[in-house]
C-alpha cells in the first residue's frame, strides 16, 4: 500500500471516528439504558457496534451503485454531504446532537422499545446520514478491490472502538464528566467542519472548474 493510500486510510479513520463520536453518544446511551441491567447494557453495546459496522460496510460497497441508480454524480453528492456534515459539526461545537442524527421524538419513542441497539442507537444516532455520506464519498477514492477491503477493515476497527466505548460508557462518563465529554465533542466537531468544507470545495471545483483558477 502506497504512502498516499496510507494517508487516506488514516484520514478516513479519523473522520469516521469524529462523525460517529461515540464519546458524545455516551450520555444518550446511558439515559436510554438507565433502567436496564449491566449485562443487558453490554449486549446492547455489542449489538449496536455490529449494526454500525454492517450499515457502514453496506454503504461502502453499495453507495456508488445507489448514486448511479438515482443519477447523482459524486461532485454533487460531495457538496450535499459536506453541507450535512457541516450541520452536524456546528451542532457539535455547541455540544449538542444535531437533529440530522437524532431527534427528541426518536428519543421518546426509544424509551418504549425493548431493543434500542439498532434503532435509534446504531442508526440514526451513530451511523446516521452524515456517517453514511462520509463513507460513500471516501469509498469513491478507492482504486480497486484491495482499497475497498482496507476501508472495510477500517470500518470494522471503528466498530470495535464503538463497542469498547459503549461497553465502558459508565466509567468513561464518570471519569470525563459532562465537561470532558463536551470538550471531546467540540474537538471532533472542529475536525468534521474542516472535512465538510473540503468536501464542498472538491465538489464545487469539479462542477465549476473556473473556481480553481
Amino acid at each position: 500500500m502506497s504512502q498516499l493510500h496510507l494517508t487516506e486510510q488514516i484520514k478516513f479513520l479519523v473522520g469516521l471516528f469524529a462523525i460517529l463520536n461515540p464519546l458524545g453518544a455516551i450520555p444518550i446511551f446511558l439515559s436510554m439504558a438507565a433502567d436496564r441491567r449491566s449485562q443487558e447494557m453490554h449486549r446492547t453495546a455489542a449489538k449496536t457496534a455490529v449494526a454500525v459496522t454492517v450499515i457502514l460496510i453496506l454503504a461502502l460497497w453499495a453507495g456508488d451503485s445507489l448514486l448511479g441508480f438515482f443519477g447523482i454524480g459524486i461532485p454533487a453528492f460531495r457538496i450535499a454531504g459536506g453541507l450535512l456534515v457541516l450541520m452536524i459539526a456546528v451542532a457539535m461545537f455547541h455540544a449538542k446532537v444535531s437533529p440530522a442524527r437524532h431527534t427528541d421524538a426518536e428519543e421518546l419513542e426509544a424509551e418504549s422499545k425493548v431493543d434500542i441497539s439498532v434503532v435509534p442507537l446504531a442508526i440514526p444516532l451513530l451511523a446516521g446520514p452524515g456517517a453514511i455520506s462520509l463513507v460513500i464519498v471516501d469509498a469513491h477514492q478507492a482504486a480497486g478491490l484491495l482499497d475497498k477491503l482496507f476501508f472495510s477493515l477500517s470500518i470494522t476497527l471503528i466498530g470495535a472502538v464503538v463497542w469498547l466505548v459503549l461497553r465502558l460508557a459508565e466509567p468513561i462518563g464518570e471519569y470525563l464528566g459532562t465537561a470532558g465529554l463536551n470538550i471531546a465533542t467540540r474537538v471532533m466537531g472542529l475536525i468534521l467542519a474542516a472535512m465538510a468544507v473540503q468536501f464542498m470545495v472538491d465538489g464545487l471545483v469539479v462542477l465549476l472548474p473556473g473556481l480553481a483558477h
